[in-house]
C-alpha cells in the first residue's frame, strides 16, 4: 500500500470514528427518553434512566396507555395517596396532527414543483421578476404575517378549520419549496425537454412524466423539511386552530401536559416520544434522498 493510500485510509477511519461518536451522542437523549417512558413513576422520580441497566426495574407500556387513552386510571402519588385521574387522550391529537400535516406537505410540494418547472423551463413575461419576488419572501418573518392573515380568516370564517391551517402552511412553505425545487429542476438536461416537446408532448405531460420522476430527491428533501416544520409547529396551530380539544394537534396537547402534569415525568416522556417517533420515521425513510437533493439543488441557482 502506497503512502497516499495509507494516508487516505487513516483519514477515512478518523472520519468514521467521528461520525460514530456523533451518532452515539445524538442517540443518548432519545434512548434516555424512551427508557424513561416505559419506567414506573417512582423510579423515574427517584433515579436516572441509566440505572435501568443495573437494577431490576419493571418496564411496561402503562405510561403510553395513560397518555394515549382517555379512560380513567388510578395511581399512587408521592404521599402514598391513591388518586384517580383521566388519561390525556393524545390519540385524538395524534390523528389531528396527521390531518394537519399530510395536506400541508402534499399541497405545497405540488404547487412548488409546478411553479419551479415554470420558472426554470417556460418563457413568459415577468418570469425573473416573479421568481425574485418569491426568493425575497424567504426573508419575511413568519410572525409578522400571522395577525393580518388571522383577520382575513375571521372575515372568511376560516378560523378553527383545517382548511385555514392548510392554506397557511402552504403559503409559508412555498418560497423555500419553489427555490429548492427550482435549483434542482433547472439542472435537468435541456435535451430531455426538447425531445419531449419535439414529440408533441404538452407542458403538463412533460411535468407529470418527466419532471416529477426526475425530481424525486429534491421533492423528498422538501417533504422532510415541510413535514418536520408542520409536525413540530405550535405557533401557527395556536393562532389558526385555537385551543379546542377536538382540533388540537399533538404539540398543543403536549404544551398543556407540561402545564397540568409538570411533575409527571413518566407521562411527559411518553408523550414526547410519541410526538418524535413519526418525524424520526419520516426522516430515516427518506434520508437516502435527503443529501442528494440538497447537493443537487445547491449546484445551480
Amino acid at each position: 500500500m502506497t503512502h497516499a493510500k495509507r494516508k487516505k485510509s487513516n483519514w477515512n477511519l478518523v472520519v468514521n470514528l467521528i461520525l460514530l461518536v456523533l451518532v452515539i451522542v445524538w442517540s443518548i437523549p432519545i434512548i434516555g427518553l424512551f427508557i424513561s417512558s416505559i419506567r414506573p413513576q417512582d423510579n423515574v422520580l427517584s433515579t436516572g434512566w441509566w440505572t435501568v441497566f443495573g437494577e431490576h426495574s419493571e418496564l411496561s407500556l402503562d405510561n403510553y396507555r395513560q397518555v394515549l387513552g382517555g379512560s380513567q386510571y388510578t395511581f399512587v402519588d408521592s404521599a402514598g395517596n391513591t388518586v384517580r385521574a383521566s388519561g390525556d387522550n393524545l390519540s385524538r391529537a395524534f390523528i389531528n396532527s396527521f390531518t394537519v400535516t399530510i395536506p400541508s406537505v402534499i399541497i405545497p410540494i405540488l404547487i412548488a414543483s409546478a411553479a419551479a418547472f415554470g420558472f426554470a423551463w417556460m418563457i413568459f413575461p415577468g418570469r425573473k421578476f416573479f421568481f425574485t419576488t418569491v426568493v425575497a419572501l424567504l426573508v419575511v418573518p413568519l410572525q409578522i404575517a400571522l395577525i393580518p392573515i388571522l383577520r382575513d380568516y375571521q372575515s372568511l370564517g376560516l378560523t378553527g378549520s383545517y382548511l385555514g391551517i392548510w392554506l397557511a402552511h402552504t403559503g409559508f412553505g412555498l418560497p423555500l419549496g419553489i427555490y429548492l425545487l427550482y435549483n434542482y429542476i433547472s439542472t435537468i438536461p435541456r435535451d430531455v425537454f426538447e425531445s419531449a416537446f419535439l414529440d408533441g408532448a404538452r407542458p403538463m405531460v412533460v411535468f407529470n412524466r418527466l419532471v416529477l420522476p426526475l425530481s424525486v430527491p429534491a421533492i423528498a428533501s422538501l417533504a422532510i423539511f415541510q413535514f418536520l416544520w408542520v409536525w413540530n409547529d405550535l405557533l401557527v396551530a395556536l393562532v389558526f386552530l385555537g385551543g379546542t380539544s377536538d382540533v388540537a394537534v399533538l404539540t398543543q396537547r403536549l404544551a398543556n401536559m407540561v402545564g397540568s402534569r409538570g411533575q409527571d415525568w413518566h407521562l411527559l416522556t411518553a408523550g414526547a416520544f410519541v410526538a418524535m417517533i413519526v418525524p424520526l420515521a419520516v426522516f430515516f425513510g427518506l434520508q437516502r434522498y435527503f443529501v442528494q437533493g440538497l447537493m443537487a439543488g445547491s449546484v445551480k441557482g
